[in-house]
């Protein structure tokens, strides 16, 4: 699929059902829609990934599991990237399942070429139901449209895995279900990101009721200047600029953990910011998220000028270990690793 040969059309359709934000049914009617998909909507929600996945290796963080199981797979774009990202040698397997036998076929026949070596399947009923360990679960973008026996089977499946990679729009709605999702999950599962604490989440507190856990990732720069995209942003009345979005990185808690079971892997002393720093003249203010809860911080410019800059430049995931002299920010070192 390429620019000259999108459908249009379908991507109009599919735009409209996307905004309605209700559970449907499948809503693919050909290979060409998931095409067509693929190589727009599908790859801004890529993109998201692509940032998640340098967080975790920012964290120092990477699956054990040689198996992993996309849900709700559409186009399959989350698995790709994972794989991609992770490299494919270090796993067994990928399975793939969608409530569309069209999405499952494309899904399947985009990750067989492009990794040929490894062993690709659609799950079949008895695995959805088995009790058996799952592995790595990656779940993308489907809140918006799960039914609560959907999201009840999705959770199911959850308590089987190993690890889970759940990334979601960044909307206010979506990020607080995801949150109180991760809330229920606590006991079982250690946070490793975008967390930083093992803590309750502070969005849900009834003083916090206007905020989220969200985030964005840079888009490709060069995007910008591709008129394809150009259109395809004012086609669809998409900000090409802004991919908000919310997420969760899950690792089960085992015996041998010990007393660290539930300790993210990172000091207690960091911070992640929510959303994006607001940057004033005089000074710049973040949400920031750490182990005592949520605050609201501002970092005077002359503070720390060089600070002040790389607040609002950085495409780097924004997770920092602050120096405080009250509210303010005096000074912030970013989390370095990893090589991001």
């Amino acid at each position: 699929m390429n620019w000259e040969t999108l459908d249009w059309e379908a991507l109009d359709r599919l735009r409209e059902q996307f905004l309605r934000g209700q559970p449907a049914g499948p809503y693919w009617t050909s290979p060409a829609d998931l095409a067509s998909y693929d190589a727009t909507y599908a790859e801004r929600i890529g993109w998201k990934w692509d940032h998640v996945l340098r967080e975790l290796r920012l964290r120092s963080w990477q699956p054990t599991s040689r198996t992993v199981f996309d849900w709700g797979c559409g186009s399959g774009i989350a698995s790709r990237r994972v794989l991609s990202f992770f490299g494919a040698e270090n796993f067994d397997s990928l399975t793939v399942w969608d409530h569309s036998p069209l999405a499952c076929d494309f899904a399947i026949e985009a990750a067989q070429r492009a990794f040929p070596a490894l062993k690709i399947d659609q799950a079949t009923p008895g695995f959805l139901t088995s009790p058996e360990p799952l592995g790595l679960l990656l779940v993308s973008h489907v809140l918006t449209e799960v039914t609560p026996d959907q999201l009840a089977a999705l959770i199911a499946l959850v308590d089987r895995a190993e690890a889970v990679l759940w990334v979601e729009p960044g909307t206010h709605e979506t990020s607080r279900e995801l949150g109180a999702i991760r809330d229920d999950l606590r006991g079982e599962f250690r946070m490793v990101a975008p967390c930083t604490h093992q803590h309750s989440c502070p969005m849900l507190r009834p003083d916090a009721a206007r905020h989220w856990c969200h985030h964005f990732a840079p888009p490709p720069a060069e995007i910008f200047s591709n008129p394809d995209w150009v259109k395809f942003g004012q086609r669809a009345g998409i900000d090409l600029r802004s991919l908000p979005y919310s997420f969760l990185a899950l690792e089960r808690c085992r015996a041998t953990d010990g007393d660290g079971a539930h300790e993210p892997p990172l000091p207690p002393d960091f911070a992640r910011v929510i959303g994006r720093p607001e940057h004033f003249k005089p000074y710049a203010r973040v949400l920031s998220c750490d182990a005592s809860g949520l605050a609201e911080l501002e970092l005077p410019k002359r503070a720390d000028p060089a600070l002040y800059k790389q607040l609002e430049r950085t495409k780097a995931p924004l997770i920092y270990r602050w120096t405080l002299n009250g509210d303010k920010i005096t000074a912030g070192a970013p989390l370095a690793g990893g090589g991001v």
